[in-house]
């Protein structure tokens, strides 16, 4: 079945970098584009990062992070990353990982997410 296992979350100061992984088994990993979510408490979830099948060689960003996140994709280990820096204290959330629906880097969110991973930025 389906597995995604999001991990690599925590506390970091403002300024700091994470580096979150989402582990991915039971499909052709390669095959489905993959993003990043994020939910703050008394919000919706919003869609951070997204990156292609393949290579991964097309990504987006949502404005707020563009700069600052990088999303990537190994094949080879059915891992996506996002590397988070510069982080803010508006950068706090939950975020999880999701094999996404449609082409280039997905048109909406698909049914399956990671179980999320909390990031807190405060000093």
């Amino acid at each position: 079945q389906v597995q995604l296992v999001d991990s690599g979350g925590g506390l970091v100061q403002p300024g700091g970098s994470l580096r979150l992984s989402c582990a991915a088994s039971g499909f052709i990993f390669s095959r489905y584009p993959m993003g990043w979510y994020r939910q703050a408490p008394g919000k919706e979830r919003e869609l951070v990062a997204a990156v292609s099948t393949g290579g991964g060689n097309i990504k987006m960003y949502a404005d707020s992070v563009k700069g600052r996140f990088t999303i990537s994709r190994d094949n080879f280990k059915n891992i996506v990353y996002l590397q988070m820096n510069s982080l803010k204290p508006d950068d706090t959330a939950v975020y999880y990982c999701n094999r996404r629906r449609g082409n280039r880097t997905g048109t909406a969110a698909g049914d399956y997410w990671g179980q999320g991973t909390q990031v807190t930025v405060s000093a």
